[in-house]
């Protein structure tokens, strides 16, 4: 218990208190998330001061802490038997909490009703074993932003198409002063975090064809010929000058110091209201082929909301998320769409629901969002985005990929020995029993 984080305290939507559902005591839900402040806590207010407001008997309070707390706030409540009816958990994470009993299966009537509502990514990335564990949020796919102006001023008519060309773009706009400093990459590889270390790695990953992790999940795909192919672009880049893994992408492409990067569709949001007029300049497409006429395929990353094991009242909180994420109602400006799906335009983001998004988008439902072609390869994207593996050991295994491509990035280890290190690392933690 002391291993609780203190923003746990946090509490938004409050309701009365916890009843027993007897006449005058309504049942009191617990939902807990990471929306913990700022808009997102805001924006998750409405729909529940909505169904407070107008459900007797079943109330439902909202409690938040930071991302960084979520998975370990979990496990530690399960643990102490105070876990919330309902969370919200990065789906990368389904596995080890279905693992640990802390998610209950979609009964079969929600089960059928998600897999009827959502792309087949967000299903996917709701699952575990093919069993599907809640209604999917927030979804995020990979393309590839670019900075039209330095492709112009480098006589680059537009993005590239295939790996070749995205090479040859990367040295063209690759540009240093005098001293050998770089002042703009040709190609964003950073450091920074998991989105644009392991995230734009296994978004090429996918276009190539590979995979992290095997069907069966007890072990990895990265030692292949796609994953040589994507480490060695990667290797390349980075030797020849046209990527420097230090530097901060979110910071340096508004900036104009960077030409290319992939990244998820929530940073337009970020960069229309950090870059101004400037945003002009941005443009986005589809992730590049190793080769030309080749299949799609990209990363998609995702968040669901699915119901505790220990919840008292199961029934109840599945019949509170099917009305929160499946039922249609006004969303202004004459676009019908699920509360959920205007919740996260509403704060710039997507859901696994197409048609949602394009009715909101095409009604200017988001921050800003309305019409902008730069969300287009996004939502297009849901129909052949590849979900990240959520076996048991995923958390463990992607922190173990993003340190070996930190270290194929620094010149410490070749591509063929980050391919084998990594793989052993990880088939070790995908196959031991949990």
């Amino acid at each position: 218990m002391l291993a609780l984080p203190a923003a746990l305290l946090a509490t938004g939507c409050a309701a009365p208190h916890r009843g027993t559902g007897r006449p005058g005591d309504p049942i009191v839900l617990t939902l807990l998330s990471h929306y913990a402040s700022g808009e997102l806590k805001e924006a998750l207010r409405g729909p529940v001061d909505e169904w407070n407001a107008t459900h007797d008997r079943v109330k439902v309070r909202t409690t938040a802490v930071e991302f960084t707390d979520l998975l370990t706030t979990f496990m530690v409540r399960q643990a102490a038997g105070q876990g919330a009816d309902i969370l919200h958990p990065y789906c990368l994470w389904n596995g080890q909490l279905v693992r640990a009993g802390v998610l209950r299966p979609a009964p079969a009537e929600h089960a059928a009703e998600i897999r009827r509502g959502y792309s087949a990514a967000a299903v996917g990335a709701a699952s575990v074993g093919g069993r599907v564990y809640g209604y999917p949020t927030e979804l995020q796919t990979y393309a590839l932003y670019y900075n039209k102006r330095l492709l112009r001023a480098a006589g680059v008519d537009g993005p590239p198409r295939t790996w070749r060309e995205l090479e040859e773009t990367a040295y063209r706009t690759t540009r240093r002063d005098r001293y050998g400093n770089t002042l703009v990459q040709g190609f964003g590889l950073s450091t920074y975090d998991d989105s644009t270390t392991v995230g734009q790695t296994l978004a090429l990953l996918n276009a190539a064809g590979g995979a992290f992790v095997s069907a069966d999940g007890r072990s990895t795909g990265i030692d292949s010929p796609a994953g040589r192919a994507v480490f060695g672009l990667e290797d390349r880049l980075v030797a020849r000058g046209a990527s420097c893994p230090g530097v901060n992408v979110y910071r340096a492409f508004p900036s104009g110091q960077v030409a290319m990067v992939i990244s998820a569709g929530w940073w337009t949001g970020s960069l229309r209201s950090q870059m101004g007029a400037d945003y002009r300049d941005v443009g986005v497409a589809p992730l590049p082929l190793p080769e030309a006429g080749g299949t799609r395929a990209t990363l998609c990353t995702g968040f669901m909301l699915g119901v505790n094991t220990a919840s008292r009242h199961p029934r109840e909180a599945w019949e509170f998320l099917r009305w929160l994420n499946t039922e249609r109602t006004a969303a202004g400006k004459g676009a019908v769409a699920t509360r959920m799906s205007a919740l996260q335009v509403s704060v710039g983001s997507l859901t696994g629901r197409a048609d949602d998004m394009r009715a909101l988008l095409g009604a200017g439902g988001g921050k800003g969002a309305a019409r902008d072609p730069n969300l287009r390869p996004f939502l297009d994207a849901l129909a052949y985005a590849v979900p990240e593996p959520n076996v048991p050991g995923a958390q463990r295994a992607k922190s173990l990929l993003r340190t070996n491509i930190e270290a194929l990035w620094t010149g410490r280890r070749s591509v063929e020995e980050t391919l084998h290190l990594t793989r052993r690392q990880v088939d070790q933690e995908v196959a031991r029993a949990w």
